[in-house]
This record gives C-alpha cells, sequence and structure tokens, in this order.
C-alpha cells in the first residue's frame, strides 16, 4: 500500500506536500474521509457504517465528558477506523458468510495497513489510536498488540465499542441486523473482557434513553437504509436526493427510483433492470462528508486539531 505522500503526489502532482494556506486543513480531513468512504463502498452492506460509528462515538465521548479535541479526534477516527480494509481482498471483504480463521488472519491486518497508508500524513497522529487499536480488547485478547486494560488509549476503547455495536445492529448476507436491547446486552455481558467497563457502562446508559435509536440502521441523520428486496438494507439515500432520482443496491446491481410516500419520506422502488458498470462506479457522498469536516472546525480549529497528539 502506498504510504500518504506518494499517494498525494499520484494525485495531486501540482500540490505541495506540506501547504498550509487557508482551506488546506479541511482539504486535509475531507481527503481522508473521502478515502474512507470509498473503502467503505467496495462491501454493500457495511453503507453507513463509517458514518455510524463516528456518531455513536462522538455521543459516547461526549457523555464520558472528554475534552473538544478528543471528542472531535474520536468523531473523525470513527469515520477513518476501517481505512486500512483496502488491503483487504474482495473475496475476503465481500464474503457472505462467516470467514474462516485463515481469512480472519487477513482482516486483522487492516489496522496496521491503516496506519502504513498514513504514513507522512498529517492527520495520522491524531488519529493513529483509532487506526492501529481499535480491535484491541481490555482482556487483551485482542489485535495487532494485545493490549490489555488502560494500556488501550481510550479514543481507541470508545471507537471498538462502537465499532462492535455498529457491526451487531447491522444486516449481513448471512444474518439479519440485531435488536438494539440484544445487542446492549451482549455489551452488558462482555464488560472488562471485550468492551470497557465505564465507557460501556454509559453506552448501556445512552441505549436504554434510546439516543443510539436515530442512528442505528441509518446512513445520515433521519435518513433509514432503505431495502433492496434481494439483499435487504443496503440502499443510501442521500440527503440531497429527491423523488425520480435513481439508487443502485451494490451488491445485486438492481435499480431502484425513489418515490415521495403519503408521510413524505422518499421510498425506494424497484424498476427490474440492472445498473450499468458506469451507474454502479462508487461514488462519495461528498456533502455528507462537508458537514463532518465543518461539524468539526466548528468545535475545534483545525489546526489545533492537527497539532494535537493523543496520550
Amino acid at each position: 500500500m502506498l504510504p500518504w505522500p506518494t499517494l498525494k503526489r499520484l494525485l495531486h502532482p501540482e500540490s505541495a506536500p506540506t501547504s498550509m494556506e487557508p482551506g488546506h486543513h479541511r482539504d486535509l480531513v475531507a481527503s481522508l474521509l473521502v478515502m474512507a468512504w470509498l473503502v467503505e463502498a467496495r462491501d454493500p452492506y457495511t453503507g453507513g457504517h463509517l458514518w455510524r460509528v463516528s456518531r455513536f462515538a462522538e455521543l459516547l465521548a461526549e457523555a464520558a465528558h472528554l475534552s473538544d479535541i478528543a471528542l472531535t479526534r474520536v468523531a473523525i477516527g470513527g469515520f477513518l477506523h476501517d481505512l486500512g480494509k483496502i488491503g483487504i481482498p474482495d473475496a475476503i471483504l465481500k464474503k457472505p458468510g462467516p470467514l474462516t480463521e485463515a481469512e480472519m488472519e487477513t482482516m486483522r491486518t487492516h489496522p496496521e495497513v491503516g496506519m502504513r497508508m498514513l504514513a507522512g500524513h498529517p492527520l495520522a497522529a491524531v488519529v493513529r489510536h483509532t487506526l492501529l487499536l481499535h480491535h484491541e480488547r481490555p482482556d487483551g485478547r485482542g489485535y495487532p498488540h494485545g493490549l490489555a486494560g488502560d494500556a488501550i488509549p481510550i479514543d481507541a476503547r470508545i471507537v471498538g465499542l462502537c465499532d462492535a455495536f455498529d457491526a451487531m445492529t447491522s444486516a449481513r448476507p448471512y444474518r439479519a441486523a440485531m435488536p438494539i436491547a440484544a445487542a446492549l446486552n451482549i455489551i452488558r455481558g462482555n464488560l472488562d473482557a471485550q468492551f470497557d467497563a465505564r465507557l460501556g457502562a454509559i453506552f448501556l446508559e445512552l441505549g436504554a434513553l434510546g439516543t443510539l435509536n436515530h442512528i442505528v440502521g441509518h446512513s445520515d441523520d433521519g435518513i433509514p437504509l432503505r431495502t433492496c428486496v434481494m439483499c435487504g438494507p443496503t440502499l443510501v439515500v442521500r440527503r440531497e436526493d429527491q423523488a425520480g432520482g435513481h439508487l443502485f443496491c451494490r451488491n445485486c446491481g438492481g435499480e431502484y427510483v425513489l418515490r415521495e410516500g403519503d408521510s413524505g419520506e422518499l421510498q425506494a422502488l424497484p424498476t427490474g433492470r440492472k445498473g450499468t458498470a458506469r451507474e454502479l462506479e462508487a461514488e462519495a457522498d461528498t456533502a455528507l462528508i462537508a458537514r463532518l469536516v465543518q461539524d468539526a472546525a466548528r468545535r475545534v480549529p483545525l489546526p489545533q486539531l492537527l497539532a494535537s497528539v493523543p496520550a
């Protein structure tokens, strides 16, 4: 995997490697979020996963009374945590069933791939804990380093918990999404083992209050995933989409047209045709990413965020 300076020169050969002109800080953050979104788009069953993990992590960090800088770090880190999956073969990433142990070994390389990919990027130090350590566990049975307890940085503990919760409450080709209450019970039964006890208790409180409900099964605020008649909840509607527009299932390629329902919510109706190769190309939701970057900048000046290094 090419490190960031090399990748940047290939993508933007005319740009200076470390220029900090006005607006460049936002471009640095947005460029990585776009890359992460395109990595996510390879797996049709993870639509909205990065947004959901980012939102869960932001809520948990706020409830745990972390600083604005730490809260912004975990929100951005939550969106970037799976960046290293760009190095995972499609046969493993898109496998319609549980992975073998050998395939899991390959999957477990993605945290380190993500860090190597960000080598030299100004944001690498800020999000290194979430990228590299979000699969560590308090009982020491995680990866890649087998860290335990407080040796796992809090950013990674937050994102790891939120990542697991979203995986449980999201549909997969081989199983339906788990109800929120059932997922919370699994977290409750694994405190101090898979999940940090203090953060887990706070997350359970958020769940009991219903604070997580508007995020589970959604791809943006107030926008639930729509259901493909063949594949399940794989259809991502964007905030800017309007009636008459078209969606495509990234799994089977089926086309859907958007129609306004009685309640005013857009419904996805199958047309019976398949999308062309061009229509099925992944296209990042740049408007959603711009909103995330703007929210981060309103909370913490991005130069200050980029200068921060988590302990």
